[in-house]
């Protein structure tokens, strides 16, 4: 298995059939429709824009297994030292422990941006993402109850984050 930088040339296609899996079968996302190579191209051009990463996982035949990636976490400026976080697994490669390094490799990324804070909004219910969240050193910092309605059913949303010791001198403006 190999990290590789994600490109919408070479994984626009993969990437949107995992979160299209995710749409359909989970509370991962809190989408209802499924989304479209047009979204996957605006959503490669935002990260892009925002020199977010894209760091997928491919197996030894070159397979995109999964990726993890991360995004303004609030418009307003004070903010741009915190980054809200994302990781999703092809259903096909779930349970093999990829998540965990995939994780510290977006960890990795985030410290070399100089990112302050990564945070995470888990399903309440996803105790398999707040299990290695909390591995990771990740504390919980607030549910908020009831913040999605999806299959029929409120959704609690619980909030992760992660201190990290960066950037060495922050600055307003």
């Amino acid at each position: 298995m190999k990290f590789v930088p994600c490109s919408y040339e070479a994984h626009g296609d993969a990437i949107l059939a995992i979160l299209n899996d995710v749409i359909r079968h989970s509370t991962a996302l809190y989408d209802y429709h499924p989304r479209t190579m047009a979204n996957m191209k605006s959503w490669f051009d935002t990260k892009a824009q925002g020199n977010y990463p894209v760091i997928g996982i491919e197996n030894d035949e070159g397979t995109l297994m999964g990726f993890a990636t991360y995004g303004r976490f609030r418009e307003q400026p004070a903010f741009k030292y915190t980054v809200e976080h994302s990781l999703y697994l092809h259903v096909d490669f779930r349970g093999r422990g990829l998540a965990k390094p995939l994780m510290a490799e977006l960890i990795s990324a985030a410290r070399a941006q100089g990112m302050h804070v990564l945070m995470g909004a888990i399903d309440a219910e996803n105790t398999g993402s707040i299990a290695l969240h909390q591995k990771l050193g990740f504390t919980h910092t607030g549910t908020i109850r009831q913040a999605g309605f999806k299959f029929g059913r409120w959704l609690d949303l619980s909030l992760y984050q992660l201190i990290l010791p960066t950037p060495a001198s922050p600055c307003d403006g």
